[in-house]
């Protein structure tokens, strides 16, 4: 990089991209490409790797490599999922956001990486951030298992695009494809953990791989991001951790789930499960671990007569409850001209339901409507608690 390109890229850091890339034939001597991939990756890092970016010095590849990495939060969870050993070997590292912060608990890390560009950012990147310990390989990640004498743990995240750039979900879709190289995986080391799309059934991907001891349904601000499988040599029993944020709620695979509980008396606050915990289903064991009710067991929505501590989800104070009565919508919804309102396992979708109680969206009143056991059509006026 020279000198020019370095100037502009300080000069116009804060400024929009695709502006920027209108500057070219005034600048001749700057790299215009490699000057925009540092300002948009540095921007986009604020974000998603805000640790990096307060970095000088941090070098960060084109837009697509940016946007498949790992934010700083999920890599920090999995640098804990990861623990500590010898020696941590990811077979298809990337930009190595990943791979930085798990190999802060192992003494030798293996980073293995097919795209040469991507291995020179990462060894840059390693370097100004004192990981030296980590070893850059440019190579295919399944032809270096075929050499590997032993790990403690393998990382894989395998690749949910096929050779034409569009998006796949299936196990056997992705490259490389995990059913076929777990066994090998399994005989280099005692475990190995395996990130996947958020959109898959976390159920039928532990039983497709076999011996998962862990799954991980990993949010961030709500959101599922990846579903992490930890597959161990010795078979063990399984366990499920739906996290979000700071937030995680773990189960046994064999715990008693339960049955449904319907609401009989007035509850007073309801509670809406995160991202993770609707992705993992337990809906009648966290009725059950709770001790709540839900208005209908395909509501997903809980219901307490006094408060519930740490449950894992968002927590509301019910202000009033009407069915769709016209009379007594008009009293429940008397002073409302705009809501936040969700659908749960009610006839009409959220537009629909909002154009007919004709209220704006925002707001700080929140509308749940859904199904009573009874099959009454329900509407619950809350306020959000803390």
């Amino acid at each position: 990089m020279n000198q020019a390109t370095l100037e502009f890229i300080r000069q116009h850091a804060a400024e929009d991209v695709r502006q920027l890339a209108f500057l070219g034939k005034k600048n001749p001597e700057v790299d215009l490409a490699y000057a925009l991939d540092q300002i948009a990756g540095r921007q986009k890092a604020r974000v998603k790797i805000p640790s990096w970016a307060a970095i000088d010095g941090i070098t960060y590849p084109p837009h697509l490599s940016m946007e498949q990495c790992s934010s700083e939060q999920t890599a920090r969870y999995k640098s804990q999922v990861a623990g500590k050993g010898d020696r941590i070997v990811d077979l298809t590292a990337g930009f190595g956001v990943d791979m930085a912060f798990m190999a802060e608990g192992y003494k030798e890390a293996i980073h293995i990486e097919q795209m040469p560009q991507l291995c020179a950012i990462s060894s840059a990147n390693y370097e100004v951030l004192g990981l030296n310990h980590i070893k850059v390989v440019n190579g295919n990640g399944v032809d270096y298992l075929h050499t590997l004498d032993r790990a403690d743990l393998i990382f894989i995240d395998p690749a949910r695009r096929d050779e034409h750039g569009a998006r796949t979900y299936g196990i056997a879709d992705c490259t490389p494809n995990v059913l076929e190289i777990i066994d090998e995986m399994l005989e280099k080391a005692p475990r190995v953990m395996i990130k996947l799309s958020p959109m898959l059934d976390w159920q039928k991907a532990a039983s497709d791989i076999g011996r998962v001891s862990q799954v991980h349904i990993v949010s961030a601000a709500n959101e599922c991001k990846e579903l992490l499988l930890v597959v161990e040599r010795d078979s063990k029993p399984l366990q499920i951790f739906c996290v979000n944020d700071d937030q995680v709620f773990s189960y046994n695979n064999s715990d008693e789930i339960g049955n449904f509980t319907p609401q009989t008396s007035e509850p007073q606050y309801l509670y809406e499960p995160n991202a993770s915990v609707m992705k993992a289903g337990c809906f009648q064991l966290l009725s059950a671990r709770f001790g709540m009710s839900q208005p209908n067991k395909n509501s997903h929505l809980f219901l307490s007569d006094k408060p519930v501590a740490d449950f894992p989800g968002r927590g509301f104070a019910i202000e009033r409850i009407s069915t769709m009565n016209k009379k007594e919508l008009k009293t429940a919804l008397a002073g409302i001209t705009q809501a936040n309102i969700a659908t749960r396992n009610f006839p009409l979708s959220v537009a629909e339901l909002r154009k007919r109680l004709k209220l704006k969206d925002g707001g700080d009143t929140y509308i749940f409507a859904t199904t009573s056991a009874q099959k009454d059509h329900l509407l619950l006026v809350c306020r959000k608690i803390s």
